[in-house]
C-alpha cells in the first residue's frame, strides 16, 4: 500500500469522530433529495399510469339536464377523442348508531361493459351484475371506515326517495384519490362516501331517462383544451351547462398535484443547506488538519512528494468523507422513501404505489456532496501547494492578537480566570466563530421555520372553526330554497340561531384570468359565518359589490375598485359585472362574498337560500338531527365538530408529523458543527488544556475552558437562527400555499422555543462526548508535543 494511503487510513481513524458528523450532514442532505425526488417521480407517474389504465377523463361538463344526442354531438367536436355521458347526484348514507346521514356521490356505470371514461378499480366482491338495480358499489375508503363489507346492505336517500342497496363490490377510482364532504376541504373516510350503480337504476332515481347531467370528455393528443371548452359549453349551453372544465381543475388531481409540487419544492430548496454545511464543516477540519501537519508535509516535500501527490492526498480525505456520507444518504433515501409510500397510498387512495428510484437523484446527490465538499477544500489545497519545504518544517508565525485582543478587555475585570480565558479565545478569532454562529443557526432556522410552519396550521384551525365559523351545524339544501324554511328550522326544539346562506356557482372572470368556483351570500352583518379582514375583524358586506378572499383577488389580479365578471352557472345563468368592494383573510379555499339580498337581486330569485347555519342545544343534539335527517330537501348536514377533528388528525399524525422530521434533522446539522469546533478547539488547545490540569485546574475548569466558547457560540446563534427562521419561514409557506389553502406566518413562541431547545440539547451532547475524550487525554504525552 502507498505510504501516503497508510496514513490516509490513520488520519481517518484519529478523525471518525469529526469525519462521522460530517459524513451524517452529507447524509439527511442527500437522503431528503433522493426520497424527495423519489417520491416527486413514483407519486407523478403513478398518477399519470392510473389515470391512463382507468381512462380518466380529460374534460368534465356538468350540465342540469341534456338529451342523449346531445353526446353524440359532443363526440363530433374537433380534437373529442371519447365521449362518456353519466348520471350523477347527491345521496345521503343512514350508518347504524349514527344520528345524521353521511353525505355521498352516486354515479352511474353502463348497463353493460366497462365504462369509457372514468373506470372503476374494483377491490372487492364483483361488478353489480345487469338487470339488478339494486346492487351497487362503494367507495373502498368509506366502507372500511365504517366496517362495510360485500353482502351488506345499506339505506340511502336519493332525490328525497329512501332506498335500500346490497353492496356487491368495493372500489376505487381515479377519480377520488383526495375525497372531501361537499364544501370542506379536509378528507374524512368516515364522513364522504361514493356509489357507483347501474345507469338505469340511478337514472330512474334523479328522473334522468334518456338523459344525462354529467359528460366525460377523452381528448387526442394535438386537440386544443381551451377551444373543446369553449365549444362544449356553447352545446349544452340551452341545457342548462355549468361551464367544463378541464382535469387540471378537478378537484381531486389539484390536491395530488399541489402535494406532488410542494415535494418538488422540498427537494430544491432543503438538501443544498446540509451540503453547504457540510462544505463549512469539511474546510474547518481539513484547514485545522494541515495547519498541524506543516511539518509532516514539509517532510512529505522533501522527501520527493510532488504538490500535486500531497494535494491529492488530503483530497482524498475529503472524498472519503463525502462519498461514505452521499452513499449513506441514499441507502436512507431509499428507506425513507419506501417508508413514505406507504403513508401516501393510504392518505390519497391510489390503488398501488411503489417507491421508484430515480437514477438523476443518486447521480446529483453523489456529485453535489462532492463537489460542495471540494469547494471547501480547494481553499486549503493552496496552502499546500503554497509551503515550500524549508518554510513549512519551521513553525508557523504566531498569529497576531494585538488588537483583537483589545477587545472585550472592558469586560476582562468583571470575569475570573477561566472565563477571560474563554472572552480571549472568542475575540482572538471571530471569524472562525462568526462561522461556527452562522452554521448553528441556520440549523435552527431550519427547525423553527418548520414548527413555525405547523404553528401556522394550528392558526389556521382556530381562525376558521372558531372566528370565521362560529356554527355548530351547516346544512345544505337539494336545490334552492324559500326562506320560510328558516322559520321552519328555527322552530325545532334545540334550534338557538338560523343564519342563511346562499351558495350561486359562478366562473369568476377579470380581464384573461378566470377562476371555478362560487359566489357566497350571507346577510349584512353575519355572525355564524363571517368574512374578516387581515387583522380578523368582521368585516359589512356592503349593499352592492363583491367581498373577494385575498388569495383569489391575486388570482385574478383584481383590486377593490374594479369590476369583477361573474358568469352565473345555475338558475337563469346570467353573467353579473359587480365591482369589487373590498378584500377578506381566508386560509381555506378562495371564497367570494356578497349581501345574501344583493345576490338573489342579481339572480332575479328573491327570499332564496340554499344552506343554512345553526347552532344548536347540545343537549337536544339527537332531536335536532333526526329532524334534519327527515326533511326531503336536505341534501347533507356537515358537523363543525367532526370537520375539525379530521383536520386536527391531518396535522398531528399526518402532513404535521413533519415537525419532528425537521427537528432531528435541526439536531443533526447542529450537532454536526458543534461537535467539529469543540474537537478542532480541543486539537489546537491539547497542550494548553493539559498545562492548565497540571498546573491545577481541575478537570472541570479545564473542561468550562474549552467549551465556554462553545456554549457562548451557541448561545449568540439563537437569535440569529431564529430572525432566519422568520425569514425562511415566509419562503417555505409561499411555496407551499395554493389557491386551495394558505399557510399563515406568525411569531410563535413555543415553535421559536422548541428550535431552541434542540439546538441546546445538540450542542449538550456534543460538549459531553468532547468533555469524556477531554477527560481520557493523556497529560504526559500531550505535554511533550511541540508547538
Amino acid at each position: 500500500m502507498n505510504p501516503l494511503d497508510r496514513k490516509l487510513l490513520r488520519d481517518l481513524w484519529r478523525l471518525k469522530g469529526q469525519a462521522i458528523a460530517i459524513a451524517a450532514v452529507i447524509a439527511v442532505g442527500v437522503l431528503m433529495l433522493v426520497m424527495m425526488t423519489g417520491l416527486a417521480a413514483s407519486l407523478s407517474e403513478t398518477r399519470d399510469a392510473y389515470y391512463e389504465r382507468y381512462r380518466l377523463a380529460d374534460v368534465f361538463a356538468p350540465v342540469a339536464r341534456a338529451p342523449e344526442r346531445i353526446g353524440d354531438r359532443l363526440g363530433n367536436i374537433g380534437g373529442v377523442a371519447t365521449v362518456q355521458t353519466r348520471v350523477v347526484g347527491r345521496a345521503l348514507i343512514t350508518i347504524p348508531g349514527r344520528t345524521l346521514p353521511v353525505q355521498a356521490r352516486a354515479l352511474s356505470l353502463p348497463d353493460r361493459g366497462a365504462p369509457r371514461l372514468n373506470d372503476v378499480y374494483l377491490t372487492d366482491g364483483r361488478m353489480p351484475a345487469p338487470g339488478h338495480p339494486d346492487e351497487i358499489l362503494l367507495l373502498r375508503s368509506f366502507a372500511r371506515a365504517h366496517d362495510l363489507t360485500p353482502g351488506d346492505t345499506i339505506r340511502t336517500t336519493m332525490n328525497g326517495a329512501r332506498r335500500s342497496f346490497d353492496i356487491v363490490g368495493l372500489a376505487q377510482s381515479p377519480e377520488f384519490l383526495y375525497t372531501t364532504a361537499p364544501g370542506e376541504i379536509v378528507p374524512d373516510d368516515a364522513r364522504f362516501g361514493v356509489i357507483w350503480m347501474s345507469r338505469s337504476s340511478l337514472a330512474a332515481a334523479y328522473d334522468m331517462a334518456g338523459a344525462f347531467n354529467e359528460a366525460l370528455l377523452g381528448l387526442t393528443r394535438d386537440a386544443l383544451e381551451a377551444e373543446v371548452l369553449a365549444t362544449v359549453d356553447r352545446l349544452l349551453e340551452p341545457y342548462g351547462g355549468a361551464a367544463a372544465y378541464a382535469r387540471a381543475e378537478q378537484f381531486s388531481n389539484r390536491f395530488v398535484t399541489e402535494e406532488i409540487n410542494g415535494i418538488g419544492v422540498t427537494a430544491l430548496f432543503i438538501p443544498p443547506v446540509f451540503l453547504a454545511v457540510a462544505a463549512f464543516l469539511l474546510y474547518i477540519v481539513i484547514s485545522r488538519l494541515v495547519q498541524a501537519e506543516r511539518e509532516e508535509i514539509g517532510l512529505l516535500k522533501a522527501f520527493g512528494y510532488t504538490n500535486s501527490q500531497v494535494g491529492t492526498h488530503y483530497f482524498k480525505l475529503i472524498l472519503v468523507i463525502a462519498v461514505g456520507g452521499a452513499l449513506a444518504g441514499c441507502f436512507g433515501g431509499i428507506a425513507a422513501g419506501r417508508a413514505m409510500t406507504e403513508l401516501y397510498t393510504i392518505y390519497y387512495k391510489f390503488p398501488f404505489l411503489v417507491f421508484r428510484l430515480e437514477p438523476l437523484s443518486f447521480v446529483v446527490g453523489v456529485s453535489v456532496s462532492i463537489l460542495s465538499a471540494s469547494t471547501g477544500g480547494l481553499f486549503v489545497m493552496r496552502r499546500i501547494f503554497a509551503l515550500a519545504p524549508a518554510e513549512a518544517m519551521r513553525p508557523a508565525a504566531p498569529p497576531n492578537y494585538s488588537r483583537s485582543g483589545r477587545i472585550g478587555q472592558g469586560l476582562a475585570h468583571w470575569l475570573d480566570q477561566p472565563s477571560r480565558m474563554v472572552l480571549r479565545r472568542i475575540t482572538r478569532q471571530p471569524i472562525r466563530m462568526a462561522g461556527a454562529v452562522v452554521g448553528i443557526a441556520c440549523g435552527m432556522a431550519l427547525s423553527s421555520a418548520m414548527t413555525t410552519l405547523y404553528a401556522g396550521f394550528d392558526r389556521t384551525i382556530d381562525l376558521t372553526f372558531s372566528v370565521i365559523d362560529r356554527s355548530d351545524v351547516a346544512v345544505t339544501f337539494t336545490h334552492p330554497v324559500s326562506e320560510k324554511t328558516l322559520f321552519e328550522l328555527a322552530r325545532l326544539d334545540g334550534v338557538q340561531r338560523v343564519e342563511p346562506v346562499r351558495h350561486v356557482a359562478a366562473v369568476l372572470r377579470h380581464g384573461l384570468r378566470t377562476h371555478r368556483g362560487s359566489v357566497t351570500g350571507l346577510p349584512p352583518d353575519p355572525e355564524l359565518n363571517r368574512a374578516l379582514d387581515a387583522d380578523a375583524v368582521p368585516i359589512r358586506l356592503p349593499p352592492d359589490g363583491v367581498i373577494l378572499s385575498d388569495v383569489l383577488a391575486r388570482k385574478l389580479a383584481i383590486s377593490p375598485g374594479q369590476v369583477l365578471t361573474v358568469d352565473v352557472r345555475e338558475g337563469r345563468r346570467p353573467t353579473l359585472h359587480i365591482p369589487v368592494a373590498g378584500t377578506a383573510e381566508s386560509l381555506l379555499g378562495a371564497p367570494a362574498y356578497m349581501n345574501i339580498a344583493a345576490l338573489n337581486r342579481a339572480m332575479r330569485e328573491p327570499r332564496r337560500v340554499s344552506g343554512v347555519n345553526l347552532i344548536i342545544d347540545e343537549a337536544q343534539n339527537a332531536s335536532v338531527h333526526g329532524a334534519l335527517q327527515n326533511m326531503p330537501a336536505v341534501a347533507g348536514v356537515s358537523l363543525k365538530s367532526e370537520a375539525r377533528a379530521a383536520f386536527e388528525t391531518l396535522m398531528n399524525e399526518g402532513a404535521g408529523a413533519t415537525r419532528y422530521v425537521m427537528g432531528a434533522i435541526a439536531f443533526v446539522i447542529t450537532f454536526g458543527i458543534v461537535y467539529n469546533a469543540a474537537r478542532v478547539a480541543l486539537a489546537e488547545r491539547a497542550r494548553d488544556l493539559a498545562s492548565l490540569r497540571v498546573i491545577g485546574f481541575t478537570r472541570g475548569e479545564t473542561a468550562f475552558v474549552l467549551l465556554g466558547e462553545l456554549a457562548v457560540v451557541t448561545l449568540v446563534a439563537l437569535p440569529l437562527g431564529a430572525a432566519l427562521g422568520y425569514v425562511l419561514s415566509f419562503a417555505i409557506a409561499a411555496g407551499f400555499s395554493t389557491d386551495l389553502y394558505q399557510i399563515p406566518i406568525l411569531f410563535d413562541p413555543a415553535s421559536y422555543g422548541l428550535a431552541a431547545l434542540v439546538v441546546l440539547g445538540a450542542a449538550l451532547v456534543s460538549g459531553l462526548v468532547v468533555k469524556r475524550d477531554l477527560d481520557r487525554t493523556d497529560l504526559v504525552a500531550t505535554l511533550k508535543t511541540r508547538e
